[in-house]
């Protein structure tokens, strides 16, 4: 079944220096961009990521530092990436957990304000998850009925990522709408509020923590009684974004 859009949909995928969205970099980005006529456009591109590519990533994917010494880095193509995926939703296999976080953090990074939330989300690897639970290559098998080829690459697994939702749709036309806000809806596990998804909403739609010894107590609580775990927070480990959004809520409260 041919998924039903309003405006484009990209389908995205990531390779990255390692698995940490605050500290690894992208090494190579394919976006597939489905126009409502069903036509599509391709763009795959290595990128510099100015950091060694640990030993455990270059196994799986096989781009070493070498492959991309002479390539661009993110912060040069990132204006120009921006401006081809606005007006768009976004899907991926896994994306919602990390290549949507990862490409945001690269955005902030460079400077180039890209906001992921004013757009559906659509993880293919969550849908599969609630209705089969297998890997992408496992699901390309179960799904499509054929054997991925390439597997880690990213323009393969882009491709295989947009033909693995069109045949769920085709597999589950009584519980998968054929819409894009429902689908953003059914893939996404949590309303989180940063990508990392450090901080949650609750039933109340409230920010909470989502880790760590504060986990399920009340951000602004948190603030309030223990005004140091804000500046562990902004001096840890975490990401851009997360930073960004305990700010938010820090500044909401007029907690000073």
């Amino acid at each position: 079944m041919k998924i039903n859009l309003k405006r484009p949909l990209l389908f995205l995928d990531l390779e990255t220096t390692g698995l940490n969205v605050a500290t690894d970099r992208i090494v190579e980005i394919c976006v597939l961009k489905l126009h409502p006529d069903g036509s599509r456009e391709v763009r795959t591109r290595r990128i510099n990521p100015t950091i060694p590519i640990s030993p455990q990533a270059q196994a799986i994917h096989g781009i070493s530092n070498e492959d991309v010494a002479d390539e661009p880095t993110f912060k040069k193509v990132a204006k120009s990436l921006a401006q081809w995926m606005e007006g768009c939703d976004v899907a991926g296999y896994n994306s919602i957990k990390f290549d949507v976080p990862m490409l945001a953090e690269e955005f902030l990074r460079a400077g180039v304000d890209f906001n992921f939330r004013k757009r559906k989300l659509i993880d293919v690897q969550n849908i599969f998850h609630k209705m089969e639970q297998r890997t992408l290559k496992a699901a390309y098998r179960f799904y499509c009925d054929k054997d991925l080829e390439n597997a880690h690459s990213a323009e393969a697994d882009t491709v295989a990522t947009m033909e693995v939702l069109e045949c769920q749709l085709d597999k589950y036309p009584d519980d998968l709408k054929n819409d894009i806000a429902f689908l953003s809806e059914f893939s996404t596990k949590t309303q989180t509020l940063d990508y990392a998804g450090r901080i949650v909403l609750d039933e109340n739609e409230q920010p909470v923590f989502n880790f760590g010894k504060h986990k399920g107590r009340h951000v602004k609580e948190v603030l309030l009684t223990e005004p140091s775990y804000y500046d562990w927070m902004m001096k840890g480990d975490f990401t851009l974004d997360t930073k960004q959004i305990l700010t938010e809520i820090k500044l909401s409260t007029s907690i000073l």
